[in-house]
């Protein structure tokens, strides 16, 4: 029985009992029956409640009659989830005015309706102008007072600006804004019911390919994705069809197919081997080592490998992972054993930094070996949360077989996600803000922000207990660690203190094999001013200040899974 109905059964019960009901205003056999009534109703057993009822009803009597009525519409009505239009009246009254009234012959009560056999689930009493939680409210509380209150729950969120954890876009311009509201009911999908969306989103590609300086020119192959997650899985995908076309091609097994990369990559990556029945092939950091380096891949490829993926800007660290040494060692492995393995670049945050503040760096399809590259429209792209990019060398990295092609939305269309439908105003927005910087203005916004990375970095080695892992110098990111002399507290107590303050700065450790290393990380993206980047200074000498005073230990009170980093 649900908290409403109880609680409309214990008041009638409550005020029944209150009233004193006995001989002096109704007779025995009546109270009998009424006690029997309140016992079933407390019980939440409405077919005792109707047979006990039934019993006064046969005794002749009008006023048993009037208060089985009374009693049962009562009770009944107690147990319906919707209010009453006017209360009823209690028991006593209902009782004592049968009595007053003449005896007037009442009709049988109606048959009682079978209950459902499906229970009405336990709610809390009822308030519509509290959010639901586990069900749906019978009535809504109206658009306003939707907003209101979901505006004022979103108030315990950390504020974006001052969230240093996350690569994602935090601000943009109003007029994207606006934009985006404007085309968000557009669905990205349906090509030929909004074909000037996806003008710009082939533009985008265009773009961008000529940005990481496809071969292809004009025909660049390449779409749009909720995120660099869905990159990077039809990447991985491209890659493992290729390798098991050139395996059956051969008369080879292709039931194991391999991956290489570092143990330092986004879980995206973890994500598609396992989703997608990959072998994992994760080569461990080692050292001062804490990327992929070129010197530990004969170890790890073999020709079920279906490529190896590196990354332009750990998210651990920010750092650049060495494309062109990695390049290299897989031409000389594909000189001694015959093995051409492909590389596909993650540059899920790089892939909108280097080629602008970063043009001396050969990371992109310059490289021959390079035959995909990813990255994120809403973290350096300057756009918000979720779209990102995927682009191939040329159409032939590219299976036919992954394209599907679909004629229900109004045109033969082809079709390469994981996804289906979702809003256009996120590639809408990357274009606009293509068009709206172009080269020179992201070229100026990435700049500000590697300058004030590298120097917070050099302000914060500055403070005294502090080491830097990074500086900024190749993502606008940089990390540090406590030097092993600190004893008495720890990166997570440092991030627990900023906290207080609104900062979200992440403490965590590094993947196997250096689990050791535990280090705060600062990402600094646009809107992150000089200014701002001062009062985070100062928060941070303040409170390291206060931890250095210590003359013991903090309590150690996290647990590990108060220490997970997800990325």
């Amino acid at each position: 029985m649900g908290l409403v109905q109880k609680a409309g059964i214990d008041e009638i019960v409550r005020k029944a009992t209150r009233s004193g009901l006995s001989t002096a205003v109704l007779p025995d056999y009546v109270v009998a029956a009424v006690n029997k009534s309140l016992a079933a109703a407390a019980a939440g057993d409405v077919s005792g409640v109707i047979s006990s009822s039934s019993e006064v009803f046969s005794s002749g009597l009008t006023a048993a009659t009037g208060l089985g009525n009374a009693l049962t519409g009562k009770v009944l009505g107690a147990l319906k989830t919707k209010p009453e239009a006017a209360p009823a009246p209690s028991v006593v009254e209902a009782a004592q005015h049968a009595v007053a009234e003449p005896a007037v012959a009442a009709p049988a009560p109606p048959p009682a309706a079978p209950m459902s056999a499906k229970p009405i689930p336990d709610q809390e009493p009822v308030d519509y102008m509290r959010a639901p939680q586990y069900f749906l409210h019978s009535q809504g509380c109206g658009y306003e007072n939707a907003y209101e209150m979901i505006s004022s729950e979103l108030l315990l969120d950390g504020s974006a600006r001052l969230n240093l954890a996350t690569f994602c876009t935090t601000q943009m311009p109003a007029l994207a804004d606006r934009l985006m509201a404007e085309t968000a009911d557009k669905n990205m999908i349906d090509k030929d019911e909004y074909p000037q969306t996806a003008e710009m989103e082939s533009r985008c590609v265009n773009i961008i390919s000529n940005l990481w300086n496809s071969p292809a020119g004009e025909n660049a192959m390449g779409c749009s994705t909720t995120g660099s997650s869905e990159a990077v899985m039809l990447a991985g995908l491209a890659m493992k069809w290729r390798w098991r076309q050139k395996m059956k091609a051969q008369g080879k097994d292709t039931s194991r197919p391999n991956l290489v990369t570092g143990a330092n990559v986004q879980v995206c990556w973890d994500k598609f081997m396992r989703y997608f029945d990959v072998e994992e092939r994760l080569v461990p950091l080692d050292g001062d080592n804490l990327c992929l380096t070129a010197d530990k891949l004969k170890d790890y490829v073999d020709e079920n490998t279906i490529g190896v993926a590196t990354v332009l800007g750990s998210t651990f660290d920010g750092r650049y992972e060495p494309f062109a040494e990695i390049a290299a060692e897989l031409d000389r492995i594909q000189e001694e054993t015959g093995l051409d393995i492909p590389l596909h670049i993650d540059a899920a945050s790089g892939g909108f930094v280097a080629p602008f503040i970063q043009p001396e760096l050969i990371w992109d399809f310059r490289i021959p070996r390079v035959v995909s590259i990813n990255a994120s429209g809403h973290k350096y792209g300057l756009v918000y949360p979720g779209v990102g990019w995927v682009v191939w060398r040329t159409p032939e990295y590219l299976p036919e077989e992954l394209i599907f092609n679909v004629n229900y939305l109004g045109g033969d269309m082809p079709t390469f996600s994981l996804n289906f439908s979702r809003p256009g105003s996120e590639v809408v927005a990357q274009y606009f803000m293509f068009t709206a910087l172009g080269f020179e203005g992201y070229r100026k916004v990435q700049q500000q922000s590697a300058d004030v990375a590298q120097y917070l970095a050099i302000e914060v080695e500055k403070i005294g207990p502090y080491e830097l892992v990074t500086r900024g110098t190749d993502l606008p990111v940089f990390a540090f660690k406590l030097k092993d002399s600190v004893k008495n507290y720890t990166v997570f107590d440092v991030s627990d203190r900023l906290r207080e303050r609104g900062w979200q700065v992440p403490a965590y450790t590094f993947p196997a094999n250096r689990e050791d290393l535990a280090v705060l990380r600062v990402v600094v993206r646009a809107g992150m001013s000089h200014d701002m980047a001062d009062l985070l200074l100062a928060d941070l000498k303040k409170y390291t200040a206060k931890l250095e005073a210590m003359h013991a230990p903090m309590p150690s009170i996290l647990s590990s899974v108060d220490k997970l980093f997800a990325h």
